[in-house]
């Protein structure tokens, strides 16, 4: 196993890596930029390094200062977490041309399925089911789409459908068409927005699959040749293709699509010769036809879902894996046990729009017991920048059914409080409340369409401060009753004792 790993990212992915490591006993370092000086994951790693100002393409995304900074710290492997630079196949080759170990997959297979048309190609030579597309007759020549060329691949594939960037993700530069007269300013802002996220401009259609799920496969390879699958997770509850709340198992896999679709999810994982964990991501149809659509080379944000119902710490997979050792398990070995659920808490207004909030978290109550998880990478006091994601936590909870786990998590969501700034909170309140969401009857389009999930009106802020102020009157009563009810008889008049004082009338034990 390695000595020391350098994290190459930051908030709560940092810190759940640092963990990972030091319960291997492996020495940690962070990197920070100015904005994250006093970051948790800087407080938490046994050393920690400067690579630049608040802007990620500053610091983040500085290859030679992070390499830098792995070569001053004696760093033996870099793990990159996710976003900045973990799907990045010039990161991870720079990494092992300087002699350190990258926790992930080669390079190579990063690049054959970081270009999202190349990766459908290959999954169609494998035999992998995909979405019909502008590529699915094999056209080489579909890399550089004109509008013609897209307008008569959309009659071709039908309409509704889905212009998607090529080496895009995240829904950045993805745009749905309903018809043909929406193509031409839908061609032209995806790519605008590909190129200024990913740095081209190239796109490609896909059929819209409507009323359609999405469920991911998660899989683990090492160097030997070895590949296993670990079930699947259900994140159809997205917004503009973003994750919002994540489960497993999912409600509409039965264990003998489980069982198809992981073998499916393993076949592609080894068609590109893949090591380390992955994520295969599909579109579930009504009729339980399912179609490839991405595989993410690297820790997904939902992993913890997936940790809690089979008992494998992935990450400290992927670091085993790194070093060189083979998995420790066959895939007759796997088996998902109860039911686990994630929703994403980020700093974002519900209420505006999901409006990106920054400030100073002024107070901070996290959920505990049984059966909850939270990953986080704030503090009280912290100030949350604009700079970043805006995701502050996952807070992820385990049921043994379904029910249990929803009612789980409407607990832990009720004792979860930041203050100072607006967060997701309400929101993952409300769909766990949701008919709709509790019978597993959604899609992709839960928060989208005239049906769509729609949050109610935000609480009045001048009631809420009411009902504090009741709420504080009615504990001082309460107080002023222990005092008078708890005086003992033995006691002169008048006289009552500290223990008293912290008692509840009737509680027969100090508070």
């Amino acid at each position: 196993m390695f000595k020391k790993v350098l994290i190459a990212n930051r908030g709560e992915i940092a810190v759940r890596v640092i963990r990972a490591c030091q319960e291997r006993g492996v020495r940690t370092v962070a990197v920070y930029s100015d904005a994250d000086r006093a970051a948790l994951h800087v407080r938490y790693a046994d050393e920690a390094h400067r690579i630049g100002p608040a802007p990620a393409r500053e610091s983040y995304l500085q290859i030679p200062v992070i390499l830098a900074a792995a070569r001053a710290a004696g760093a033996d492997a870099i793990h990159p977490g996710y976003g900045f630079l973990s799907e990045n196949e010039e990161f991870a080759q720079a990494v092992l041309d300087a002699g350190i170990a990258w926790v992930g997959p080669s390079p190579q297979a990063i690049r054959a399925m970081g270009d999202k048309m190349a990766a459908r190609r290959t999954m169609m030579a494998a035999g992998v089911p995909v979405v019909p597309g502008s590529d699915s007759d094999g056209c080489e020549a579909c890399a550089a789409l004109s509008d013609a060329e897209a307008a008569a691949a959309a009659e071709r594939i039908g309409y509704p459908v889905l212009v998607k960037a090529s080496a895009g993700g995240g829904g950045k530069g993805m745009r749905v068409v309903q018809a043909p007269a929406d193509l031409a300013a839908a061609l032209a802002g995806a790519r605008r927005e590909a190129l200024n996220a990913f740095g081209s401009d190239t796109v490609y259609l896909e059929k819209l699959i409507t009323q359609a799920r999405h469920i991911e496969i998660q899989v683990l390879a090492d160097s030997y040749g070895n590949c296993i699958h670990l079930g699947e997770r259900e994140c159809s509850i997205q917004r503009r293709h973003q994750k919002l709340i994540e489960e497993a198992p999912s409600v509409a896999v039965t264990p003998e699509l489980r069982a198809e679709m992981g073998a499916v999810a393993v076949r592609a994982a080894q068609a590109v010769g893949y090591s380390n964990a992955g994520t295969v991501e599909f579109l579930l149809d009504r009729t339980g036809r399912f179609y490839f659509l991405e595989m993410n080379t690297r820790l997904q944000v939902e992993h913890p879902i997936t940790e809690l119902v089979t008992g494998i710490d992935i990450v400290k997979e992927q670091l085993a894996i790194a070093s060189g050792r083979k998995l420790r398990w066959t895939q007759d070995e796997i088996a998902m046990k109860g039911h686990a659920i994630e929703c994403r808490i980020s700093a974002e207004n519900p209420y505006n729009n999901f409006l990106p909030a920054a400030g100073r978290i002024s107070s901070l109550n996290e959920p505990h017991g049984p059966g909850v998880r939270l990953e986080s990478g704030i503090y009280s006091g912290w100030e949350v920048s604009l700079y970043y994601d805006p995701l502050l936590a996952k807070l992820v909870v385990w049921g043994e059914t379904r029910p249990e786990a929803i009612l789980r998590m409407r607990r832990a969501l009720a004792e979860y409080r930041i203050g100072g700034i607006h967060t997701t909170i309400p929101f993952h309140q409300q769909v766990m409340d949701s008919t709709r969401f509790q019978w597993g009857q959604f899609d992709t389009n839960f928060l989208d369409g005239p049906d769509a999930f729609r949050l109610s009106a935000a609480p009045n802020r001048d009631l809420a401060k009411i009902a504090a102020i009741a709420a504080a009157l009615v504990e001082h009563e309460r107080g002023q009753q222990a005092v008078i009810l708890g005086t003992p008889c033995d006691e002169p008049a008048g006289h009552v004792s500290a223990w008293k004082l912290a008692s509840r009338p009737g509680s027969g034990q100090g508070r």
